[in-house]
């Protein structure tokens, strides 16, 4: 009966012996033609389609899973103003979200205030106020719409704004237009008179009079 020990020591080194071996080549190569086949960039021409790119475009009608394509075109804002409603509730982090979002993107061109003030202005042409009437009075869905496919000389910016900061920044921008116009009821909560005739001090419209009547 042979030793134990040996046996166990021919094992070992016979295991070791194993995993020393490299295989170099395959014994055998089931379709090599997919194993080495030759690379070509994106960019290049196909060989097998002259005249076209390697790089395959999408199937027409496709979309990529998780995204939801904006069905209105340009020209239909009356339709997304309609349609769209925010979805997003006014809160304080919904507000503090929407104010990055705009003083990242919304800035440069609308100013701080939503005024048109920005700070390409006036290098560039001003865009409308923000504040104004006619803005004010556009539902949340055509603010969208416009973020979304731009309008005049804005681009758009569906592909740089997620559509959940977009409604976000329409929160902010409704914000700015309640500061420029408060409610006697804004006035009264934060202390202010409601007056027309309350001016701040400073103000080159204002007029002090005296006694009599008389400035």
């Amino acid at each position: 009966m042979s030793d134990p020990r040996r046996v166990g020591l021919f094992l070992v080194m016979l295991v070791l012996a194993g995993c020393s071996h490299r295989k170099e080549k395959p014994a055998l190569e089931y379709m090599p033609n997919m194993a080495y086949s030759p690379a070509v960039k994106a960019q290049n021409e196909d060989p097998f389609h002259p005249g076209r790119s390697a790089m395959r475009v999408p199937v027409e009608g496709t979309v990529p899973r998780g995204f939801t394509p904006y069905r209105y075109a340009l020209a239909d804002s009356l339709a997304a103003q309609r349609d769209l409603v925010n979805p997003l509730p006014r809160t304080a982090d919904v507000l503090g979200r929407g104010q990055r979002v705009y003083m990242t993107y919304c800035v440069v061109c609308h100013g701080p205030k939503g005024d048109g003030q920005g700070y390409i202005v006036p290098k560039f042409p001003m865009p409308p106020s923000l504040l104004s009437a006619k803005v004010s009075g556009w539902p949340d869905g055509r603010i969208y719409h416009v973020i979304t496919r731009g309008q005049n000389l804005m681009p758009s910016y569906a592909s740089q704004i997620l559509p959940e900061d977009r409604w976000a920044a329409i929160h902010y921008v409704r914000a700015l237009e309640r500061s420029a116009h408060p409610s006697p009821a804004d006035l009264k909560a934060a202390g202010m008179s409601d007056s027309l005739n309350a001016i701040a001090p400073g103000d080159s419209t204002s007029t002090t009079r005296t006694e009599g009547g008389k400035p």
